[in-house]
């Protein structure tokens, strides 16, 4: 994710890929929530989840593009897609107040949830359409800030609507169905979504708008070569061991001074760098290095900041509030929750809209760290993810969490210290070992086959 200097420490390299695997972790991780909340409810992986999560990060790519934050060219939302992105929520609508309406709407129960569904898919279909031209209006950071936070909530409603569309037409109706019978069909929707991605985006990697700063935010300015004192102890950037530096920007330096002046500098500020070689002064033109022996960018920030935060607000949601007890019920024991009065078809329902929410939230804040999209990135993080939803505990959500940072420290630690090559297989092989001493993972529990 990041390199390091040639001359960092062991130490360094270390906690370098300590701060690497978090951060990737922690992206793995609310992934792997979705899978996990949807298996503890209903049993289902849900392998859709990953393209889920690739077709968000299409949507924001899109949106980016006609907020003008990819480039000076603003292109106006097709319609097809606009169509697309609120067509789920006239589905999730129609579901969710349609029910609620039928007791007082005369007339067939599904004349009861157009209401809801076209005004749904209006406001969903005028969000995406016209957001672009709204925030036009700003300029500078403030059409940036704007526009990832409108991003991000758009996303987000997409990919909850359309993660509960799914449940509707393909899940709910095979409730009753061999286990088989729904992870098949899961399989299914994700080729379809995978497709649609394909058809949009095209199969080449896609770069994604850099909004966020790049800088080290324990940044050290440096001139990119070892000194003792003033005197050049390795070649570098256009030093030859032996020099003797005189002047940095006009200002003479001594061994005592020469520490402070090269610190006030600005990293990747170019300066001019006075060094006499055998009594000849000679002028080099150089830029400030990053001396720093570790790098945690604004990036990098930006992800622990977003992503803990969601998970830790999702931990006391389910912990605390009324729905959340109502999902631990209907996990624990269906038909038992369903006789205590419990909506267990509302309940699966919420389940997929929180799952699909934080999907929604994976894709936008991956694409402003990772600055790269594909149409294959549902697969191959959604493998990372489910991989850390299984080794914390599929069911459990602190296990998704823990799985999901563990898998991110995995790959970090096994692509410095083993190989780049290895680290799948390295992942993979502790991932057997545990299950064999732990095979409901490490925090899940041992639980009974439910009939």
């Amino acid at each position: 994710m990041h390199l390091l200097l040639a001359d960092s420490g062991g130490l360094a390299i270390f906690v370098q890929q300590l701060l690497n695997g978090l951060t990737t972790g922690t992206l793995f991780a609310l992934i792997a929530i979705g899978y996990t909340m949807v298996y503890g409810i209903i049993e289902l992986i849900n392998f859709a989840h990953g393209d889920l999560f690739m077709l968000g990060a299409f949507l924001a790519l899109t949106l980016m593009v006609s907020m003008g934050l990819a480039g000076p060219v603003v292109i106006a939302i097709p319609l097809s897609v606009a169509i697309f992105a609120s067509a789920p929520m006239f589905v999730a609508a129609y579901g969710v107040g349609g029910r609620r309406l039928q007791r007082v709407v005369p007339g067939p129960s599904w004349v009861a949830g157009l209401a809801p569904a076209i005004a749904a898919a209006a406001v969903a279909f005028v969000a995406v359409k016209f957001i672009g031209p709204t925030v036009q209006l700003f300029t500078g950071s403030a059409r940036a800030v704007i526009g990832a936070v409108a991003i991000i909530g758009i996303v987000g409603v997409f990919c909850a609507a359309l993660n509960l569309t799914v449940d509707k037409i393909v899940y709910k109706p095979l409730r009753g169905a061999p286990k088989l019978t729904p992870l098949v069909s899961a399989i299914g929707v994700s080729f379809v979504f995978m497709g649609v991605g394909q058809l949009w985006k095209g199969v080449a990697d896609i770069n994604f708008p850099d909004l966020v700063p790049s800088e080290n935010l324990f940044a050290k300015p440096g001139l990119g070569t070892e000194l003792k004192g003033v005197t050049v102890e390795q070649e570098a950037k256009g030093f030859k061991r032996g020099d003797t530096i005189t002047k940095v920007n006009d200002a003479p330096v001594t061994e005592a001074s020469i520490a402070g002046i090269v610190a006030a500098q600005r990293v990747n500020a170019d300066v001019a760098v006075v060094v006499d070689r055998g009594g000849t002064p000679e002028t080099l033109k150089l830029t400030i290095a990053d001396a720093a022996p570790i790098r945690f960018t604004w990036k990098d920030l930006l992800v622990l900041l977003l992503t803990l935060p969601i998970m830790a607000g999702l931990t006391l949601f389910v912990k605390y509030t009324k729905l959340g007890k109502a999902m631990r019920a209907t996990a624990q024991n269906p038909t038992a929750a369903r006789l205590m009065g419990i909506d267990v078809d509302r309940v699966i329902g919420a389940t997929f809209l929180i799952g699909g929410s934080l999907a929604g939230a994976a894709s936008v804040i991956y694409g402003l760290s990772i600055n790269t999209v594909s149409f294959q990135m549902g697969y191959q993080n959604g493998l990372y993810a489910f991989t850390a939803a299984v080794l914390g505990g599929i069911g459990n959500l602190p296990g998704a969490m823990l799985g999901g940072i563990l898998i991110g420290l995995i790959r970090s630690l096994g692509s410095q210290y083993v190989g780049e090559k290895w680290t799948s297989a390295l992942v993979f092989a502790i991932l057997i070992v545990i299950l064999v001493f732990r095979p409901s993972g490490l925090l899940g529990a041992r639980t009974r086959e439910k009939v």
